[in-house]
Formats: C-alpha cells, sequence, structure tokens
C-alpha cells in the first residue's frame, strides 16, 4: 500500500513539473511572436495633378470628327491580261516610283514578241530586196531595156515593201509594250492602302490590284448636316478658316476647305466636306477633331471658368470637383453647375472661383479630409511628352 502511493505522488509530481514545462514554452512562443510582429506602414500620401483655376475667354468653335486621307488615290492593275504569280506589296507598304508591285505569268506575252520580231525581220528582207530590184530597173530603163510602165510597178512595190516595214516595226513595238505591261511598277511614290487580287488569279486587262495612296497633300475629311452646308461653302478657299487636332498628340494644323460634296449621303442625310491640309507629315487614316472657329455661328464666351473633363465626378448625385487646401493639403468635394463644352473642357457656370487649386486626375480614389500631395513631373518624363 505504501508503494502504491509513493508511485502515485511520483506519477502527480511528474504531470506538475510537465505543466510548468509547456506553460514555460507557451509564453515563450508568444513573446517571440509577439516580437516578430512588425507595426503597419503608414499609407503613403497620394500625389494629384493640380491648375489653379482662371478666368478666359474661350471660343464656342463647331467640333467634327474628321479623318486623315490622300487627296489622290490610284487603284492599280494590269494593262493585259494573264495570271497574277507574284505580288510583292502589301498593305502599310511605302514605295518608290518606278518600284515594281506584282508580276502576270509573261510567257505567252514573250512568244507573242518574238513572233513581232519575226515579222519585223521578214519585213526587212523583203524591203532590201525590192529595193535592190529597184535599183536594177532604173538602171535597165536608163539602157531603154524596160518600159516606163515596169519602172512604176517596182516603185510602187518599193513603197508597199516600205509600209509593210513599218507596220511590222509597230507591231513589234505593240508586243513589246504588251510583254514590259505583265509587270506592275508604282507611276509615283506612296502607301499602299489596299490589296485587291491574289496570286494565282486570272485578271482581265484593268482589273485592280493594288490601291496606292500618293505621297503629297493630305485631306480632312468630314460630314456637315444639312443646315449648316451653306456655311461651310462660305469658307471654300479661305485660307487656313480651319484648326484640325490630330487626336493622341498636340499638333494642331491650319486647313482650308478645298471641296463640298454636291449631294447629300442617302443614309446619313450629311455633306462630306475635304479640308486641305498641305504636305502636312500626318499618318493616312489618323482620327481628328476639325473646329471652326469665328464661322458657323461660333460665339466667344468671356470671363468663363473651364476645367478639363478629368477633374469632374459625381458625389451623392451630385457633380463635384475636389479643392486642394494648400494650408492643411487636404481635398474636400465642391459641387459645381456645368455649362456648355468646349472642345475637351468644359465651363463651370457656379460653385467656382478664380484663384481656387482644384485636382484635375486621379478624382475618383478622393476622400473628402484626404492629404495629398502635388505631382511634380520628372525631368525625363516631362521631355518624354513633348
Amino acid at each position: 500500500m505504501d508503494r502504491v502511493q509513493s508511485d502515485a505522488g511520483k506519477l502527480s509530481a511528474g504531470w506538475s513539473r510537465l505543466g510548468v514545462a509547456l506553460g514555460f514554452a507557451t509564453g515563450l512562443a508568444l513573446l517571440v511572436s509577439g516580437c516578430g510582429r512588425q507595426a503597419p506602414a503608414p499609407e503613403a500620401v497620394r500625389a494629384v495633378r493640380v491648375m489653379t483655376v482662371q478666368t478666359e475667354s474661350r471660343m464656342n468653335a463647331m467640333l467634327y470628327a474628321a479623318d486623315i486621307r490622300p487627296q489622290t488615290e490610284s487603284r492599280l492593275g494590269f494593262r493585259v491580261s494573264g495570271k497574277l504569280v507574284q505580288r510583292l506589296a502589301a498593305v502599310g507598304m511605302h514605295v518608290k516610283a518606278g518600284q515594281l508591285l506584282a508580276q502576270l505569268d509573261a510567257v505567252d506575252l514573250k512568244l507573242g514578241q518574238d513572233a513581232a520580231q519575226a515579222s519585223l525581220q521578214a519585213a526587212q528582207t523583203n524591203l532590201d530586196q525590192v529595193s535592190a530590184d529597184n535599183q536594177r530597173f532604173q538602171g535597165l530603163r536608163a539602157q531603154g531595156f524596160i518600159s516606163a510602165a515596169e519602172l512604176e510597178r517596182s516603185d510602187t512595190a518599193l513603197k508597199a515593201a516600205k509600209s509593210q516595214l513599218e507596220a511590222a516595226r509597230a507591231q513589234a513595238g505593240v508586243q513589246q509594250h504588251q510583254a514590259q505591261y505583265a509587270a506592275l511598277s508604282a507611276d509615283v511614290a506612296g502607301v499602299i492602302t489596299a490589296t485587291e487580287a491574289e496570286v494565282g488569279q486570272v485578271l482581265t486587262a484593268g482589273t485592280p490590284v493594288l490601291r496606292l495612296a500618293h505621297d503629297g497633300p493630305r485631306d480632312a475629311v468630314f460630314a456637315v448636316p444639312e443646315d449648316q452646308v451653306n456655311a461651310v461653302k462660305a469658307l471654300v478657299g479661305r485660307k487656313e478658316a480651319l484648326r484640325v487636332q490630330v487626336w493622341g498628340s498636340d499638333q494642331s494644323l491650319p486647313a482650308t476647305v478645298r471641296e463640298v460634296a454636291a449631294v447629300a449621303d442617302p443614309v446619313a442625310r450629311t455633306f462630306q466636306v475635304k479640308a486641305d491640309l498641305g504636305r502636312a507629315a500626318v499618318p493616312l487614316g489618323q482620327t481628328a477633331t476639325l473646329s471652326m472657329p469665328g464661322g458657323l455661328g461660333g460665339t466667344v464666351e468671356a470671363g468663363g471658368l473651364y476645367l478639363p473633363l478629368t477633374a469632374l465626378s459625381e458625389q451623392a448625385g451630385k457633380t463635384v470637383v475636389w479643392l486642394l487646401d494648400e494650408a492643411s493639403m487636404t481635398v474636400k468635394p465642391q459641387p459645381v453647375e456645368l455649362g456648355v463644352v468646349v472642345g475637351d473642357r468644359l465651363q463651370i457656370k457656379a460653385g467656382l472661383q478664380a484663384g481656387q487649386v482644384v485636382v484635375t486626375a486621379g478624382v475618383h480614389v478622393l476622400t473628402p479630409g484626404l492629404a495629398v500631395r502635388r505631382y511634380v513631373e520628372s525631368p525625363a518624363a516631362a521631355s518624354a511628352t513633348r
């Protein structure tokens, strides 16, 4: 009995020592875990683009979407029939004058050229023979051995032989040209804008193969509604009456109306207008905005406040802009009343005053009282955007 009690006491002491050890290990783990946890990093101050609102005058110009096209565009084709065996030009390729663009199978054309050359040689040989006979007839006539009629027949045969030679020479030239027409070359320098035939296709003479936009003057092509076509016609020939803003760049070009369509488009009921850009270095197909300041009823808004579209956002169903408090460098929303759209900017009729600083980019992530800093563009980025 004493032995059992002794064993129970030892077991109890063992469990007690194990509990102490586990408690110590748990505390140590919690201590190590607490030491390894880092405090959360403070939120970075957001950088924002800002502008100071100023009073300015703007023209309410009429704006139209336009695209850049060549003034001259040719549909190139072969002048003879045949099978297309090679096409060396692709869409977008810039070609030089005289550059080979496509090739027909010219075997039959070369055979025709050889036949014409053989006929030319035969006509030349015949002329040589008739000319020699005529010289002999002239000598015999001088000696009185033949009559005048015989000499006249010899002269007539000589004239016919000369005419046959000229006809054979002309036919040989035609066949030579026909063989050369099997190669399609660019008449002028330009850009290939379309391909209309594929290798292996049998073509008749004149079938379009390629479309070539000539290097040189460019047009800004746009459409105007019927109620404004007369005002546009009044601008025809008026030098640089329009301005063309190329999309995706700061490039602004003067333009002159050179052509207005005589009839309206049957579907859109608009009139196509072409404005001459001269030899401006603008890619073909580029989209642009065309404006007509001072024309078509444009009016001047004096003393207005204007903001870019990126400065506007909506909050609680109202249009707001975000004002920068330069003392605390925080932002707050300011409801505004909008006016007319002028290009890519909006007139602010109420809610702002000149001199206030407004955030112009990133407004969708702003919250009232958010701390911000002014965005400063790096010199490298500034030079890249120029």
